[in-house]
């Protein structure tokens, strides 16, 4: 690994979809179909729910109730943890053409959720475009954006007013104004990221984003218009990344050998790292 990358948390499947909430990081690890959370620090990792599933993506609602993308049966579920329930939020099978994937929701609930679009596993691999959907607060489903390739991590800014999320498979970071009714428009490239395969992202202070390369072994920390200014080694790969634990300025990172779901869910290596940055964490996730 690279400078100063600690491991936190080892033995986990495959770690996806990392969130800072409420003093404590969110995690979903997908072949154990369990949402986790533990401290800063990696210790008490507790079980939040089991998915059936397969958890991925994670958010709050403003009544506190926890979001969970349910990524094969292609759902959006809720978690009450006042009464230890997981129940449909929406039924996003009519959008998705794959597996749901990440997601990002808004402070009045707005759910934004990626799909893969087509067969990740698959024997001869056929990427198709996905759409990015809507999930209202009341579980209305709506299709906002289409033709993105891999919809996968997504941040909203500090101000609420523009949604960045990562097209893996197209090499870039693309971004929209959210309308007032949570509609998406002025569709633009953020960034460009030849050679590099976002996957999970979160924002900085200064506007700066920091993503996963999938492919890369690497954290990068790029700014509006695609000038790199940090790499972070993880000397295997890397598929999120989120800005929390005190001050918002350690940066977790999400480690796997693999992202094919018969090798790590017998293997059970993923691990959750970080490392400090200088520059805290701002936005949602």
């Amino acid at each position: 690994m690279g400078r100063d990358v600690r491991v936190l948390v080892d033995g986990l499947t495959f770690v996806e979809s990392p969130r800072w909430h409420g003093d404590q990081l969110w995690v979903s690890d997908f072949y154990s179909h369990r949402v986790l959370r533990c401290d800063a620090d990696g210790g008490r990792l507790e079980t939040v729910c089991e998915v059936p599933g397969q958890p991925s993506g994670l958010g709050w609602l403003p009544d506190g109730d926890l979001l969970v993308v349910s990524m094969i049966d292609r759902r959006l579920l809720r978690w009450r943890e006042r009464d230890k329930t997981l129940v449909e939020h929406a039924d996003l099978s009519g959008i998705a053409t794959w597996h749901c994937n990440d997601m990002v929701v808004s402070e009045r609930g707005d759910a934004y959720v990626g799909n893969f679009g087509f067969d990740l596993e698959a024997a001869e691999l056929e990427p198709v475009n996905a759409a990015l959907t809507l999930v209202a607060p009341d579980g209305a489903v709506n299709v906002v954006a289409d033709g993105l390739g891999f919809p996968n991590g997504s941040v909203i800014t500090p101000d609420g007013e523009t949604l960045i999320v990562a097209e893996t498979m197209a090499q870039r970071l693309t971004a929209f104004t959210i309308d007032a009714d949570g509609t998406l428009s002025a569709r633009r490239t953020w960034a460009e990221t030849p050679g590099a395969f976002p996957d999970g992202i979160c924002l900085d202070a200064d506007g700066a984003v920091w993503f996963a390369d999938a492919l890369g072994r690497a954290c990068l920390r790029v700014h509006e218009g695609g000038e790199v200014a940090d790499r972070v080694e993880t000397g295997r790969g890397c598929f999120a990344c989120m800005l929390g634990g005190p001050g918002r300025r350690t940066l977790y990172l999400m480690l796997a050998e693999s992202t094919q779901s018969a090798l790590v869910s017998e293997r059970r290596d993923a691990q959750v790292a970080a490392v400090d940055v200088d520059v805290r964490g701002a936005g949602l996730p």
